[in-house]
């Protein structure tokens, strides 16, 4: 790819290549606007994860998976492992939830790690609730596109930036909390990408044949821009309500 083209035509270049190999979505099709699909090969990365240091070698700290249709076979997996992990509603609509592999039976571990099944399966937890639990060792997301140094770009929503913002705000990580971004090698820009101050560069890419370490010991603590959140659709989530009670700020 040429450096001299912009983030949309980046954006447009790699969802013609996507379209080769996704999975389409029951609700939004082959509309890459507005999910994060799945694609051929997603199965290897899930495998790939699962070796990470952040994963083997955790402790006492928690695992965070966000709803992206590419991460499916990843929450299968640990599910089948035992390993619990917290994860968001599309949107963050109903905010945060922790699934217990311990309280699904055998025959539903496939089911449990769709978005029904974890409906059916999950706790809710208030940030309260969840403030009170381990910091997260590795926080795993998907993407429209991710470049050499680690910045995600593509759908414009920013679901995965707030959602760390969120966690760190409640103290959940920290300079260890390592992040990786799932996508298939027809995602990765292989240039180096600007970031914005609200941004989470990450620690890995993992695509099916690769498994790409970007060294991100300078990034600094996620926090809430507060000033950029009246007018986008995060302003009327009830997380942001419980946050700023939490943080005693007044409505926003």
């Amino acid at each position: 790819m040429s450096i001299a083209l912009t983030t949309e035509q980046y954006r447009e270049q790699i969802w013609t290549e996507l379209a080769k190999v996704a999975r389409p979505d029951s609700r939004f099709h082959w509309d890459f606007s507005s999910f994060i699909c799945d694609f051929d090969g997603s199965e290897k990365c899930s495998d790939q994860l699962l070796e990470l240091a952040a994963i083997t070698d955790r402790g006492r700290r928690q695992i965070f998976v966000t709803p992206d249709n590419c991460l499916e076979d990843l929450r299968y997996k640990l599910i089948r492992l035992g390993i619990p992990f917290v994860m968001t509603t599309y949107g963050i609509v109903r905010g945060f939830y922790r699934l217990d592999p311990t309280t699904i039976p055998a025959s539903d571990h496939r089911y449990a790690a769709t978005l029904d099944g974890f409906d059916r399966y999950a706790e809710q937890l208030s940030l309260r609730q969840l403030q009170q639990t381990e910091k997260f060792s590795l926080l795993v997301t998907g993407g429209s596109a991710v470049s050499k140094n680690g910045v995600r770009f593509g759908k414009g929503h920013g679901y995965f930036d707030f959602e760390w913002a969120v966690l760190s705000e409640l103290g959940l990580t920290d300079s260890s909390s390592v992040v990786a971004d799932v996508v298939h090698d027809c995602q990765f820009v292989n240039e180096v990408m600007p970031a914005e101050k609200h941004d989470v560069v990450v620690d890995w890419v993992i695509t099916p044949t690769q498994k790409i370490h970007i060294d991100q010991n300078s990034r600094q603590r996620g926090r809430v821009f507060w000033e950029m959140v009246p007018g986008t659709e995060f302003a009327e989530l009830s997380t942001v309500a419980e946050l700023r009670d939490i943080q005693n700020l007044g409505p926003l």
